[in-house]
């Protein structure tokens, strides 16, 4: 399976229990941002992510209750650089205890300092390490030599270990397709168990020229789309499709919440308009609507996995072909 069997009944309970509730709109994933602590400064990542002071970290006990008032089945622990967070074997063991999966974002730089020896694998627990790119790319992204054979001897280490790994690349405007093809073969040769794909996101507080318009992420992505059946991709063929402007979707903004040091970022986790302290807050008084229309600007050229993929899982019921056909992409992935 493309996904451990026990993640994928769980996100299926999920969506039952809710649908029984009468809920069109939950979470499906929470991005828990403990700190804004960083020790690189990437050259796509908001400012704000690499830039905060340890001491203004959050509570652990503000993280849990995130965890608790989300209801999300799946917690993605990023930030800043999470492995930074001074509690972040307590925030493992009780993020565990709650019955969540866990999604450790992390650039893999300490590892074997603050993770490997301290927080044991556990079905519930992912590494989702940072890659945009091979040696040159990479290190250039991060504005640092070293990274990418730092993180492959990670990956490595981490594989050997016992854990269960994947990872994350980000493609940019200048991102050739040939080299991410290139990284997913030498991912796969790692033993990785998925590997996740998607186009950056044009924050406000990043100025440089490097993120992808519309007609960009659809030639990309058109490419992608060609080699993705023959690599653990955990994007979806539905999201790739729309990606690559095969097929249009509504966005889930609702899908994916963050909880950050300043409070709730609403709408969503890309575009914080306002932060908010009381998740009810948030939830109540967010416009839906709205931002599931895309009519934002800032909301044209986002084809982001974080409000694209829930919303395969919504539409796919008018559908009973893409049913068969996600059914056979995780089954036999």
């Amino acid at each position: 399976m493309r996904f451990p069997l026990h993640i994928t009944t769980d996100m299926i309970a999920h969506q039952i229990t809710q649908a029984l509730r009468g809920r069109k709109r939950y979470p499906f994933v929470l991005m828990l941002e403990p700190l804004y602590t960083c020790n690189l400064a990437c050259i796509g990542c908001a400012t704000e992510r690499h830039t905060g002071k340890l001491a203004d970290r959050l509570p652990l006990a503000d993280c849990l209750r995130a965890v608790e008032d989300s209801g999300a089945p799946g917690v993605s622990i990023c930030g800043g650089e999470p492995t930074l967070y001074p509690e972040l074997k307590e925030l493992v063991a009780g993020i565990i205890a709650r019955r969540r999966h866990i999604y450790l974002c992390t650039n893999a730089l300490v590892l074997d300092e603050t993770v490997f020896g301290r927080i044991p694998p556990h079905p519930r627990l992912t590494m989702n390490v940072h890659l945009d790119g091979m040696r040159r790319t990479h290190d250039k992204v991060c504005g640092r030599e070293g990274v990418f054979d730092k993180a492959i001897a990670m990956i490595r280490e981490a594989k050997h270990l016992g854990y269960h790994v994947m990872t994350n690349t980000t493609v940019y405007k200048d991102t050739d397709v040939g080299e991410v093809k290139a990284l997913c073969e030498l991912t796969k040769g790692l033993g990785v168990d998925g590997m996740l794909v998607a186009p950056g996101y044009h924050y406000d507080s990043v100025q440089r020229n490097i993120f992808l318009t519309r007609d960009e992420i659809q030639r990309k992505f058109g490419h992608i789309l060609g080699f993705s059946r023959h690599y653990r991709l955990t994007s979806t063929p539905m999201f790739l499709e729309f990606a690559a402007g095969l097929r249009d979707l509504p966005c889930s903004p609702w899908s994916t919440v963050t909880y950050t040091p300043r409070g709730w970022k609403a709408p969503c986790y890309l575009i914080g308009q306002q932060y908010l302290r009381s998740w009810e807050e948030f939830w109540k008084g967010t416009d839906w609507d709205y931002w599931e229309s895309r009519r934002d600007p800032r909301c044209q050229n986002c084809a982001m996995h974080s409000g694209f993929e829930a919303s395969v899982v919504r539409t796919i019921r008018r559908s009973p072909r893409d049913m068969v056909r996600l059914a056979a992409w995780n089954l036999l992935g």
